[in-house]
């Protein structure tokens, strides 16, 4: 997670405040596998059927007043509704009219937007038969003398009889021609890519919208992977939380220009979701989705926070949406209902794909697990945490006193807390300093005045060795300080972040600065820990000198423990850092590229590549991140996106993909019928997960064979460094 221009935005926002033609529908044949003809409640997911009333004996016929009447022997007289699961067992009934099945006070009728009035939940009583119960209501669908559809006590029983005619439930496309690809057995290399580094349990709503948990991120991140009435609810207007024209959204608020942006949402977008946008949902499920089919096959999905952060978040929207609920904003909690959440999105995924287990979108435990899911054709999602107050291990000075907030007590219990949630990789680090050590710079400012507020000290620091970059290192260390408030002077910002520092702010020496505070006792008993645990370990974010402690902490253990690093090297890694990581057996991904970086990156991690292993490439999108994600490839790129375009098939794809039976598909540009929306990252940069098949085929023009065969082999890559972790 990256907070870069968040981070500023934030401490602007608050400190001012003080001062005053493709269809979008699911495809409506029949899923491979399910009867045509249903037999659990499961197999109703997306697809179209009249309901059949078994004491009329006749199918339902919907009237022009909006009820509904069994009245229909035939089943092409009956309504034709598309059933949209809103969860495992429960749906929503779409009429050709774009009406839904309500209940209606003690009457059966139709509305127009989704509510609980409209949402069913079905239980199978039998073989191909089903009771409707509707919880609003406390009652069930039946049947009258007459055939009238009505609530009831007592439920009737009706069956689901495949038709078609029906109006589609508006959806996200995906706009991929063909199926992707299963395994070719679990003792087999996988093909695929894995993102190392992602956030799609952040969400303006930590539920599937039907209760209230709070958000992520004190509130300022719009939008939600998911939620049970769809697209046009989980993505729509963000004015309720921008403003009008995005005034108020604290992601344009501190632009040297501001730049408000048009708040619609589904289905025309005209002002989000961009590539330089933190505050906007990145990772709506349909557009993963979208990577998945095009090769996604290992995604690390890490519950993330930061404190200081947060509560400021939590200021601006309580300051411009009085009576606000206070959000969650400690890294623990808020961190661990990230990772409860990560459940419900996988449930949600299975009700669309036809019953539980049956989604693309599968959290893992192990390797053996991963591999086992992905050999099915799906998503092995590894479950993470990053933030700065792991454990509860703050840390606050006074002085020279520190006050810290966490115990080897408390390390342990949390700890087992989070590997028994599913929690399998972990970043000790994060932007903040903690009582485990210290956080690696990378941003000469913002940061450092979040860290004042979380801890009430400023970074100390010291020299980055050998200036903190050129050849000697990887990704460059530290970062130049400053304490050049923007502002006149007299402004807000100033005036308070100078009151906050008692009128008193640091001054740092010139040339890259690093963090003096290193690992504490805490932190090297906390990564001891973290390694019994056989748990994957993220160096990013530690500071320099830290980094190098894990490395050696690694190596000492019997046999060596691997390390990765998904997330740009955040603090900085010198070039024996990165040889020791490979060494180790561990990888190294790229942050956020576009595929002219992808392909730089592989020269730049070619020379350092232990012989005999696959070069391989993955990526660390840091969705919904706060760090922003790639603009367009620009001047010097070797060539434009032409769409439609293929994947697995033509130059660059090398004879590994036929050879696994993996067939072409086409990838159409993303375009939303309703509105004519489409993005092409050519143009608009990678505004969004969905454009991860988008960079794959940048990735081919830039990097050619050498490129794709290094990214398709991330995901067994990843898989190989974590079974070294857990088998030993």
């Amino acid at each position: 997670m990256t907070h870069l221009k968040f981070l500023a935005t934030s401490a602007v926002v608050l400190l001012s405040l003080s001062a005053c033609s493709r269809s979008s529908s699911p495809d409506q044949s029949v899923t491979p596998g399910v009867p045509s003809v249903p037999v659990t409640r499961y197999d109703l997911a997306n697809r179209c059927f009249a309901l059949k009333s078994v004491a009329a004996n006749a199918h339902a016929v919907h009237a022009t007043d909006g009820s509904y009447a069994a009245t229909a022997p035939a089943v092409a007289d009956g309504e034709p509704l598309y059933l949209k699961p809103t969860a495992l067992g429960k749906y929503i009934c779409y009429a050709t009219d774009k009406t839904m099945l309500a209940a209606n006070g003690s009457n059966v009728g139709s509305v127009s937007s989704p509510s609980d009035a409209a949402d069913w939940t079905i239980e199978t009583t039998g073989s191909g038969q089903y009771t409707l119960f509707s919880k609003s209501a406390n009652k069930s669908l039946a049947t009258d003398a007459s055939g009238k559809l009505v609530l009831s006590d007592a439920p009737g029983t009706f069956k689901f009889a495949p038709t078609t005619g029906c109006t589609p439930y508006p959806e996200m496309p995906v706009d991929i021609d063909g199926e992707t690809y299963k395994g070719s057995g679990v003792n087999k290399p996988v093909i695929g890519f894995a993102d190392g580094h992602t956030h799609m349990m952040m969400s303006s709503e930590l539920s599937d919208g039907s209760r209230n948990v709070g958000p992520s991120a004190g509130g300022v991140l719009y939008g939600m992977p998911f939620n049970r009435f769809g697209v046009g609810e989980a993505l729509k207007n963000c004015e309720a939380v921008h403003g009008p024209n995005g005034l108020l959204d604290p992601d344009t608020i501190i632009h040297t220009a501001p730049t408000p942006h048009e708040t619609p949402g589904w289905p025309t977008f005209i002002g989000w979701p961009t590539a330089d946008s933190n505050t906007h949902q990145g990772m709506y499920y349909k557009w993963v989705e979208r990577a998945w089919k095009a090769g996604l096959r290992v995604q690390v999905d890490l519950g993330t926070n930061i404190n200081a952060l947060c509560e400021l978040g939590a200021a601006f929207i309580g300051a411009t949406h009085p009576g606000t609920p206070i959000p969650d904003c400690n890294d623990m909690s808020i961190g661990t209902k990230q990772v409860q959440y990560m459940y419900e999105i996988r449930d949600y995924v299975d009700a669309q794909e036809g019953g539980p287990g049956k989604g693309w979108y599968q959290p893992v435990k192990s390797p053996a697990e991963a591999r086992k899911v992905i050999n099915e054709g799906k998503l092995a999602v590894v479950p993470g945490v990053e933030f700065a107050d792991l454990f509860d291990c703050t840390v606050n000075f006074v002085g020279p006193i520190e006050s810290i907030g966490c115990t080897k007590e408390d390390i342990d219990t949390k700890l087992d807390e989070l590997y028994a949630l599913g929690v399998r990789q972990i970043y000790p680090f994060h932007d903040v300093n903690s009582a485990l050590g210290g956080t690696g710079i990378f941003n000469g400012l913002a940061i450092n005045l979040i860290g004042f507020l979380q801890t009430q000290a400023f970074w100390k620091t010291y020299n980055c060795p050998r200036g903190g970059e050129g050849p000697t290192y990887f990704y460059n260390a530290g970062a130049e300080m400053t304490t050049a408030i923007p502002g006149t002077g007299s402004d807000p910002l100033t005036q308070a972040v100078f009151a906050a520092g008692g009128g008193v702010l640091p001054v740092y020496p010139a040339g890259r600065q690093c963090n003096s505070r290193g690992i504490t006792e805490l932190g090297r008993y906390a990564i001891e820990q973290i390694m019994k645990k056989k748990m994957v370990i993220d160096i990013d974010h530690a500071e320099l000198s830290i980094k190098q402690d894990i490395i050696d902490i690694a190596k000492a253990q019997k046999p060596q423990y691997p390390l990765v690093s998904m997330h740009g090297g955040h603090g900085g890694i010198s070039q024996e850092q990165a040889i020791d990581v490979l060494k180790l057996g561990g990888v190294i991904y790229p942050y956020a590229p576009n595929g002219k970086g992808a392909a730089e990156f592989i020269q730049k991690i070619k020379p350092i590549w232990p012989a005999g292993r696959p070069l391989a490439m993955g990526y660390g999108f840091d969705g919904n991140g706060f760090g922003g994600y790639a603009g367009p490839r620009g001047a010097g790129s070797k060539g434009d996106i032409v769409y439609p375009f293929t994947l697995f098939k033509g130059p660059g794809w090398g004879p590994q993909f036929a050879a696994a039976g993996i067939k072409p598909i086409t990838v159409n540009k993303l375009t939303i019928p309703e509105s004519g929306k489409s993005w092409n990252p050519d143009e608009v940069g990678t505004a969004h997960y969905g454009l991860i098949a988008d960079y794959v085929e940048q990735t081919r023009i830039e990097g050619g064979q050498e490129a794709i065969d290094a990214l398709y082999n991330s995901a067994e890559a990843y898989l190989q460094m974590w079974e070294k972790v857990v088998n030993r």
